[in-house]
């Protein structure tokens, strides 16, 4: 097994539920990772984790809506940290159970901003640091909503596709920089944040149902995908969307 021992890492939303795992994979790995989330507090719990297990991490509070905020986290991973090599874009919303028709154009406006703009701004200035390290591995997290169409959710199934296409055209664009990107589409996903979403619509019941093996996945398995595309175990794969969803049925 590669490990990451004198690399240094960031990943976004990283603050609880998949992100943390990923920031967590990582850092057993040998990264030095930067814990960047919305919530600050929520970024230096999972910054804590690693670094009472004997890991190096740093906290950040980022918002990546806004590109102002983004520069400013990558800059201070890299002046923290001393380089950046690996970049897993984490962090997103889902839109709320409504049909296009009746969607405000500012919840649209928000997904879109968050989910799709804000991987751009990650790329737009993670790209650069990874060049100047001399290549590295970007994941992007899309979703299975990036592949085919959730009910009711068409502001996230646009953002999600989205990431797709812009994980695409940044693998073709920076591979002779030595820059791999690729995306994760996880199925449903047992988090804190999805129980309490979830509750008493029976959407699990009705996601184990469409999935064969029969249940949700856990963090810690969208987590080791994630992980692997960024390792050198993975170092012919770019340009791709790994699906973990338990061969869910579309």
């Amino acid at each position: 097994m590669s490990d990451f021992t004198g690399k240094a890492g960031l990943v976004t939303g990283a603050g609880s539920g998949i992100g943390r795992a990923i920031a967590s994979g990582l850092a057993r790995r040998g990264a030095a990772v930067a814990v960047l989330d919305l919530d600050e507090a929520a970024a230096h719990e999972t910054a804590e984790e690693i670094t009472g297990v004997g890991g190096r991490a740093i906290a950040i509070r980022v918002d990546i809506a806004d590109e102002d905020s983004v520069r400013s986290a990558i800059g201070r991973t890299v002046a923290e940290l001393g380089r950046l090599d690996l970049a897993v874009n984490n962090a997103g919303v889902p839109s709320s159970g409504r049909q296009l028709t009746g969607m405000p154009a500012q919840e649209w406006e928000r997904v879109l901003r968050i989910n799709l703009t804000g991987t751009f701004f990650c790329l737009k200035h993670g790209i650069p640091e990874l060049r100047r390290a001399g290549g590295g591995a970007i994941v992007n997290i899309a979703s299975g909503g990036g592949l085919h169409a959730i009910p009711l959710s068409p502001a996230y199934v646009a953002s999600k596709h989205g990431v797709v296409g812009l994980t695409k055209a940044a693998a073709v664009d920076y591979a002779a920089d030595g820059i791999r990107v690729n995306a994760v589409a996880p199925g449903m996903t047992r988090t804190a944040h999805l129980d309490r979403a979830v509750e008493g619509t029976g959407l699990i019941a009705q996601h184990k149902a469409l999935t064969p093996l029969g249940r949700l996945a856990t963090p810690d398995e969208i987590a080791d995908a994630a992980v692997w595309l960024c390792s050198d175990e993975s170092s012919y794969i770019t340009r791709t969307t790994l699906s973990v969803d338990g061969g869910r049925r579309t």
